[in-house]
């Protein structure tokens, strides 16, 4: 199937460990940038068993701009994933930066990211194309729709129909917010192509403060769900400390967008009261 629609009509749902993504309710995706130990993993998986969210997100290989920052848990995420994802349920969305990383993934992760610096890696796009599970797909950096289009053809001509397509933010000339928003994006891929969109209000705002307002706008605009990160902690974490939401502000998040859900004619659960 071609990425883009052939009617104005024309769906595709995909479904990540029994979450469809892309239907009337929409998703949320929340957990850590990084996976940092069982302690920190557990803490957020019962958060958000509490809120209803079933797709955990969480880096083991982490493509950072300094070859001295910190790098991911490598194999020994893989098992904490493993072992979160057997203890509650939950679905695992996680990165893979190249196709070596595949085969070992797989037992585990049960949609791939694809970051928005590996785009156009063309070969681990091919590679994805083979494989019979989602694919999240980020938009580049500085990629127009045209590029992020023919990035996610990679992935579909290979016979893999499970793409999410993912804006989280362009980079821009203005260093106040980590990125720019491009909600325009959302609603010009919403009619362009047949894929879900998701938004990454995270690493589009780069503030934790922004997070939660550029989130109901996303849902405004027409997106399928939300991939956020959060932290128990957010202070500590090893990665992106500045944008990391709180467990109580993931709450906050999940209320606020679930009214705005409502008012679009979608659907969002609203989380029960987490115990003190």
């Amino acid at each position: 199937m071609l990425v883009r629609q052939s009617s104005p009509s024309q769906h595709t749902t995909v479904t990540i460990a029994g979450v469809p993504v892309g239907g009337p309710s929409m998703v949320v995706i929340a957990g850590p940038c990084a996976a940092e130990s069982e302690t920190q993993l557990r803490t957020v998986a019962e958060c958000l068993t509490c809120l209803d969210i079933r797709l955990l997100r969480a880096g083991v290989y982490k493509p950072r701009t300094s070859p001295y920052s910190f790098q991911g848990l490598q194999d020994e995420g893989l098992q904490l994933l493993h072992d979160i994802k057997r203890a509650y349920g939950l679905g695992i969305v996680s990165e893979v930066m190249s196709v070596a990383h595949l085969e070992r993934a797989c037992e585990v992760f049960d949609c791939f990211q694809v970051g928005s610096r590996n785009m156009q890696n063309f070969e681990l796009l091919k590679a994805l194309g083979q494989v019979r599970k989602p694919v999240l797909l980020k938009r580049g950096l500085a990629a127009t729709i045209e590029e992020l289009l023919g990035a996610a053809e990679y992935i579909l001509a290979g016979g893999n129909q499970q793409v999410i397509l993912c804006e989280r933010g362009i980079r821009s000339f203005d260093p106040a917010t980590r990125n720019v928003l491009d909600l325009g994006a959302v609603a010009l891929l919403k009619r362009l192509t047949h894929l879900p969109v998701i938004v990454d209000p995270s690493h589009a705002t780069g503030r934790r403060e922004l997070v939660i307002p550029a989130a109901r706008a996303a849902v405004a605009v027409g997106a399928d769900g939300l991939i956020v990160e959060c932290h128990p902690i957010p202070q500590q974490s090893v990665s992106d400390a500045a944008q990391a939401l709180s467990l109580d502000e993931l709450e906050q998040l999940v209320r606020e967008t679930a009214r705005v859900a409502q008012a679009v004619g979608r659907q969002l659960p609203c989380p029960v009261e987490r115990a003190a």
